[in-house]
């Protein structure tokens, strides 16, 4: 593979503040998980949660959810939301498009994110491999109302 082109389609918002297009990085452990089969989209159940701006990304060491700190708060659930990632396999323009849908969380939700990471479920922590980072580029918060991340999509292009 000679290129690896990530794009974010979108903003995130919170209810009272809108950030700047987010950063998308993919752990250095995703691309291997991937080829050995230990993350298959369409049957595995795939998780996104949010991350605060405590936390710090290491591309080549944080492989799984244990290695991740998570934010707490009212209207949020502990591990994120179940997600529906696609995967277009596109022989026209030879690449592999995955594709991370929006993910809303709604009702009364009082939290502040800096960034949302997604794994594939294993139902334990320290065995959940990582799939992709957000990083919004600074806090995003809601306050008692819905938190929106917009679509991510990871373009695997001239392999």
């Amino acid at each position: 593979m000679k290129y690896l082109r990530v794009a974010l389609f979108g903003l995130i918002a919170g209810l009272i503040g809108l950030a700047n297009a987010a950063t998308i990085h993919v752990p250095d452990s995703f691309l291997y998980n991937s080829v050995l089969g230990q993350i298959v989209f369409g049957t595995d159940t795939i998780k996104c949660a949010l991350a605060p701006s405590s936390y710090v990304y290491n591309r080549a060491t944080h492989s799984k959810r244990s290695d991740v700190t998570e934010i707490t708060g009212t209207g949020y659930t502990a591990g994120g939301q179940v997600v529906t990632p696609t995967v277009t396999n596109d022989t026209t323009n030879h690449k592999l498009v995955i594709g991370i849908p929006q993910i809303i969380w709604t009702g009364s939700t009082t939290i502040t994110a800096r960034q949302l990471y997604c794994y594939k479920l294993t139902g334990t922590a320290s065995a959940d491999p990582l799939i992709v980072f957000s990083d919004f580029g600074a806090d995003v918060s809601s306050s008692g109302g819905t938190f929106t991340v917009n679509p991510i999509t990871i373009e695997y292009t001239n392999f």
